[in-house]
């Protein structure tokens, strides 16, 4: 499987879970992550993914320079917009390309440091990213919406289910 493939099944996820949720249950404060929401949780998962389409046009990518757009952790018919908008760019951006990687850890400052990077390592990035957030999602989900049934892969990396189903094979 390529990875705009990997990359498409995700987005398939994430719109199918902001399509299945209610407005108020998208936006409802959960308990046990914090009381973030949902919807904040989509957002930070879609922001790192406009962060590389952008970062792929100028060469430079830093997810620290997010925009934290309230409009998509708000309003799910801007998340899904924003979802087709990443999936056009993913679907036909299918060539690597050589990009610089900023990233910051100072608390202190804003300072950089600047790394050699490409597109195809931060679009994998993205995809481990996102799989993580879905599965903080899910718990979120099965607290506030429990009425959205989520497929079983929903935030679980394939190498996971693959040593799932390779070490049930082997019983």
């Amino acid at each position: 499987m390529n990875l705009s493939k990997a990359c498409s099944n995700i987005l398939t996820q994430l719109s199918d879970l902001v399509t299945s949720i209610s407005d108020s249950d998208y936006v409802k404060p959960v308990e046990a992550l914090s009381n973030s929401t949902l919807g904040q949780h989509m957002r930070h998962t879609l922001e790192f993914f406009i962060c590389l389409q952008q970062g792929h046009e100028q060469g430079l990518v830093n997810y620290d320079k997010r925009a934290h757009d309230k409009l998509i952790e708000n309003d799910k018919y801007i998340a899904l917009a924003t979802i087709n908008r990443i999936a056009e760019f993913v679907n036909t951006t299918t060539e690597d390309k050589r990009m610089k990687l900023e990233v910051g850890y100072d608390l202190d400052k804003e300072e950089f440091c600047v790394i050699e990077t490409n597109y195809l390592r931060e679009l994998t990035y993205n995809i481990e990213h996102a799989v993580h957030h879905m599965a903080i999602m899910k718990i979120g989900v099965r607290e506030v919406a429990p009425y959205i049934s989520l497929p079983s892969d929903f935030g679980i990396a394939a190498s996971t289910i693959r040593y799932k189903e390779s070490a049930t094979a082997s019983r």
